[in-house]
């Protein structure tokens, strides 16, 4: 009995020796220790997640297509676009037309055309910072990205030129921007600078296409008879001198003049959206965003100061009759005092003007410096707190939210540009666009 209460006890020592190697949390099987289970995480044993592993590439189906290229394309990010053009336009004192439409056309292509080049561009560091994306992860070739990058191009510089020779002029200025930044500059400290050109040619694109099709339809309106001029001109008489006569006499330089100030607003804040974006994919920067959030601030308060600068009836540009910001009247309506006036039909001479009688009559909204500060306040409360929150934990998720947050902050940002010019409806119309911008960044993210 003793004999064997010794055994065992000398046993016992030799199974502790044995213990530490599965110490590790996998069991010893055969003098090995196991695989260790595949939980979907890596490098840790289990306690940290694995940005770079490569997800599953999806079927070749019709729908994974389709979600491919709305990823490449980032659609959601496609709702910052139409308001460059519509604030444009209201920069010039132009109502949107078919200028506008047209460049709203070429701005979107030239959008998409950029972000299928940046991701052809950005390919092989896409390979190892984000593998799931539609190139690295294999389901769109590096050809095919390419190729729609040069038609897209192709088809926006199309329709600038349907706007007329300025408006491609503005359009090829912008592409070549695009291309550039892609290629090359965006690895380089003029990255955000290029990038703000970028959308401030976006803006002017607008508003020198609705200028130059508004002047070029009044001309060939006032060519032959119609319902304002269905008589002779008397010798010594003053034609109209409304607003699209002054724009064409300017030309299209003073159309850009005009919409520098809007645009130069708008691409201060794509440029501080850009430095933030340079640390999207490591994090780790405070400073930027906190900058930028400083910036942000700014520029709301230069918008609501500029408006309450101007005075009622002022031009925003001397010797253009545009709408001032914040002004009340309308250049395109029959009793402002810039509209052409009406000829007196009871006159014993025929083709003389006569002075309108209702000369102070306020057409825009009495509401447009509500709206204003609506859409100001809208702007900030879409850039600010993801800025703010990047700052304060610069991790690549907060700070991928503060560049997502940025491109959303273009829509209001847009809207206040154009209520600020006197187009309060065109404010609205480019706010009616946040809900589905909201919507559709959940399924595609616009970064």
């Amino acid at each position: 009995m003793r004999r064997l209460l010794l055994s065992a006890l000398g046993a016992f020592p030799a199974g502790l020796r044995a213990a530490p190697a599965g110490l590790n949390g996998h069991a010893v099987r055969g003098g090995r220790p196991a695989a260790a289970p595949d939980d979907g995480l890596s490098g840790t044993g289990g306690t940290a997640p694995a940005p770079d592993r490569h997800r599953p590439s999806p079927g070749r189906g019709r729908g994974d297509t389709v979600r491919a290229w709305t990823e490449l394309f980032r659609v959601s990010a496609l709702f910052s676009v139409p308001g460059d053009a519509l604030a444009g336009a209201a920069a010039v004192g132009r109502s949107p037309g078919r200028g506008t439409a047209l460049a709203i056309g070429a701005s979107l292509c030239l959008y998409e055309a950029g972000m299928a080049l940046n991701d052809w561009a950005d390919r092989e560091e896409d390979a190892v910072d984000r593998p799931h994306r539609p190139i690295p992860s294999g389901r769109i070739s590096p050809s095919a990205a390419l190729g729609a990058a040069g038609a897209l191009t192709a088809a926006g510089l199309a329709l600038a030129a349907r706007a007329g020779r300025p408006a491609l002029a503005v359009a090829t200025g912008l592409a070549a921007t695009v291309w550039a930044y892609d290629l090359h500059l965006k690895h380089t400290k003029a990255g955000p600078a290029a990038m703000a050109a970028a959308r401030s040619l976006d803006l002017l694109l607008g508003a020198t296409a609705t200028a130059t099709a508004t002047a070029t339809s009044t001309a060939y309106a006032g060519t032959g008879p119609g319902p304002r001029d269905t008589r002779p001109m008397r010798l010594g008489a003053v034609p109209p001198t409304g607003p699209d006569n002054v724009a064409r006499a300017a030309g299209p330089a003073r159309s850009l003049l005009a919409a520098l100030p809007a645009a130069l607003v708008l691409g201060a804040h794509t440029y501080g959206v850009t430095a933030v974006s340079r640390h999207e994919a490591q994090g780790g920067s405070t400073a930027v965003p906190l900058a930028v959030l400083a910036t942000t601030t700014a520029l709301a308060a230069a918008v609501l100061a500029t408006h309450q600068r101007q005075r009622p009836g002022e031009p925003a540009t001397p010797g253009l009759a545009t709408t001032a910001p914040g002004s009340s009247y309308r250049p395109d309506h029959p009793h402002h005092p810039a509209a052409p006036a009406m000829p007196d039909r009871g006159a014993p001479q025929p083709g003389t003007y006569r002075p309108s009688h209702h000369p102070h009559r306020p057409t825009a909204p009495a509401l447009t410096p509500l709206l204003l500060t609506a859409f100001t306040g809208a702007y900030l409360r879409t850039a600010g707190p993801p800025l703010l929150h990047a700052a304060l934990n610069p991790s690549p998720p907060l700070t991928q939210r503060a560049v997502g947050g940025g491109i959303r902050a273009m829509i209001p940002l847009q809207a206040a540009l154009a209520a600020r010019a006197g187009a309060p409806g065109s404010g609205l119309a480019v706010m009616a666009l946040v809900p589905l911008a909201r919507s559709l960044a959940r399924k595609v993210s616009p970064t």
